[in-house]
């Protein structure tokens, strides 16, 4: 199923949380080889996970971490920002843009989580009415994000072949997502229920970042 925690709820679910950690350790550095922090428990964090932001989470049948991203809106710190403007003509700064980073698959994940993942990202857009999803992305991603049925706009690139690294955006279309949707194995209805689950009747509007 998917969940949809903030940073500072994720201590309700201590084994997902640290799994999901571990896992961007086990994927971020030890598969791809990027210069991330690890902890000495194995955790992949970095200062974006200090300021409360969004994760959608997969959760496995046995409860387990089976891939999440991370959300903040740009009017905050972001990575775009803060480490990839060269990439762009100016920083993205907008309550309708949110950065979605650390894309995570655990290695036991089912073919369906990615598509998941997406689809989960298309509730908040259309549950905080948010018009573009914004982030960083290498090129194994390309094809995944094509397969999945949800390939972004290339706002800049830099670098060659399987380093090569491009700031990507999103926007939300219906037709899009039910074809995200198709994907990952989910009717939308169950899609809906899942978000709606996590933040009940209201309509959440902004995230709530620390200072």
């Amino acid at each position: 199923m998917l969940r949809y925690l903030y940073a500072d709820q994720l201590h309700h679910h201590p084994r997902l949380a640290r799994q999901m950690f571990r896992d961007r350790a086990d994927q971020f550095r030890t598969r791809l080889g990027w210069e991330v922090q690890v902890d000495a428990a194995g955790e992949e964090r970095d200062a974006y996970d200090a300021v409360n932001p969004l994760y959608v989470i997969w959760e496995q049948a046995d409860g387990g971490h089976g891939g999440s991203m991370r959300f903040l809106p740009t009017t905050g710190p972001v990575m775009v920002n803060d480490h990839f403007a060269h990439l762009l003509s100016g920083p993205l700064r907008s309550p309708l843009i949110w950065e979605c980073t650390r894309f995570c698959l655990a290695r036991r994940a089912d073919a369906h989580v990615a598509a998941a993942l997406m689809l989960g990202g298309g509730e908040i857009m259309r549950g905080f009415d948010i018009r573009h999803f914004v982030g960083v992305f290498d090129a194994r991603m390309v094809r995944i994000y094509r397969m999945i049925g949800s390939s972004p706009e290339i706002l800049g690139s830099a670098g060659q072949g399987r380093d090569r690294i491009s700031v990507g955006l999103w926007h939300y279309c219906e037709a899009a997502q039910a074809q995200v949707a198709q994907r990952a194995g989910i009717s939308p209805e169950q899609s809906r229920f899942w978000f709606d689950q996590a933040f009940g009747s209201r309509m959440p509007v902004v995230l709530q970042q620390s200072a």
